[in-house]
């Protein structure tokens, strides 16, 4: 069952309906294109499958440049599904309440770095907790 408000900082105002509508969008807008973003990947990698990695004709300087074509695509891939899995999970959030909670330590993220980063699952102090690591 979602929660009527979402969590603040003690320092904080209460989320506005306003700011909460900006924040779905700004995820729905992201959650578009980032699909769009992948299905293009998908259609280049396809070509550079389909072109050959090692192809009859080609010399080493052909093959070792579609292989790093074909890597380079293949990370920028994982990245989109990365985020696009991140934009799903911060929208989620959104529908059931939880947004803005520390999935570490159950805290309030803060309104500012949501504003920034709405996909934030973690407070700054567990954010550098984890980057220290």
């Amino acid at each position: 069952m979602p929660k009527t408000t979402l969590v603040v900082r003690a320092d904080e105002d209460p989320w506005t309906p306003a700011e909460l509508a900006e924040v779905r969008t700004e995820l729905q807008a992201d959650l578009a294109r980032l699909h769009l973003e992948l299905d293009q990947t998908a259609r280049d990698l396809q070509d550079l499958l389909r072109d050959g990695v090692d192809g009859a004709g080609n010399d080493q300087a052909d093959v070792g440049s579609k292989g790093l074509e074909r890597d380079a695509e293949m990370s920028l891939a994982a990245n989109q599904r990365e985020l696009l899995h991140q934009t799903e999970k911060a929208l989620d959030r959104l529908e059931h309440g939880t947004y803005g909670q520390c999935e570490i330590c159950g805290e309030p993220i803060g309104k500012m770095r949501l504003m920034a980063f709405p996909r934030a699952t973690q407070c700054m102090t567990c954010k550098r907790r984890e980057e220290r690591r």
